[in-house]
């Protein structure tokens, strides 16, 4: 078996081409997640899910125990599947390895293995390359998440203009999982082929066009004070809808850059 690609493994899932041990990791959670739901909702029917389908976590598991509960057979049932939620919490999970490399064929064992780099150097790496589906999740950069959410939203069926993307962007930042479920709460009133403005992101998520975190930078940038006052007293005044939690982070890196900028000795547009 082989690395896989999140696409390939999806359409090999829905085209009901399953294999014994999938070990899903990186430090982008969304993706593993989306696999590991999909198999959890969709291998087994709901018969077969309570005798055969086992969902187990990371700290409240052992090696012995994963094994055991992979070795079974199924009941009444092709398959049975056993999923290790946040497996990263598994101590010595690289004593899984003898179970890796001769799994039973009639178990799922996927394990999700979170929020960090998985090191292909050691054996157990190598040994999971080999013998099981390895998909790796990174970590998207701030300027790639515009095109996530347009192309996220392209497959549900809208669009959205440059605007309303990197508003979200901005403001929801690289957590794939919250930026995908205010989409959905976003799209859940509008009609497929709807072309996402700002407007609707004002409406639907809370974000004001005029009075919002991403005006404050451009106010700031322009060394606006009358303008940057308005919209510091609008955060005060509605502080439910501009946390303090949410204005930080985005300034922080808005001055980050800023920062970067004014130590570059080339800003010419080409660099």
């Amino acid at each position: 078996m082989t690395i896989m690609k999140f696409n390939q493994i999806i359409t090999d899932l829905k085209n009901k081409i399953y294999y014994p041990v999938y070990f899903l990791t990186g430090e982008e959670p969304f993706y593993i997640d989306e696999i590991s739901n999909y198999i959890e909702k969709n291998v087994l029917s709901e018969d077969e899910k309570e005798f055969n389908q086992t969902v187990i976590y990371g700290r409240e598991t052992d090696v012995p125990t994963i094994v055991s509960y992979a070795k079974r057979f199924p009941m009444m049932s092709n398959y049975q599947v056993v999923i290790v939620k946040e497996a990263q919490q598994v101590d010595k999970i690289e004593e899984l390895a003898p179970y890796i490399q001769n799994p039973l064929k009639s178990t799922l064992l996927i394990i999700c293995y979170k929020y960090k780099k998985f090191d292909k150097r050691t054996t157990f790496a190598k040994t999971i390359e080999k013998n099981s589906v390895l998909f790796e999740s990174a970590k998207l950069y701030d300027n790639k998440i515009p095109d996530w959410i347009n192309n996220y939203l392209k497959q549900k069926g809208y669009t959205i203009t440059p605007k309303a993307s990197f508003l979200l962007s901005e403001y929801l930042g690289t957590d794939l999982s919250k930026i995908s479920n205010e989409i959905s709460k976003l799209i859940i009133n509008l009609p497929e082929n709807t072309e996402i403005t700002d407007v609707h992101i004002e409406e639907n998520i809370g974000i004001s066009k005029d009075f919002n975190v991403f005006e404050l930078q451009k106010t700031l940038g322009n060394k606006n004070v009358y303008k940057s006052n308005q919209i510091i007293n609008y955060f005060a005044a509605n502080p439910k809808e501009n946390p303090i939690f949410k204005i930080i982070p985005v300034l922080y890196s808005f001055f980050s850059k800023l920062l970067i900028y004014h130590q570059l000795k080339d800003r010419s547009r080409n660099n």
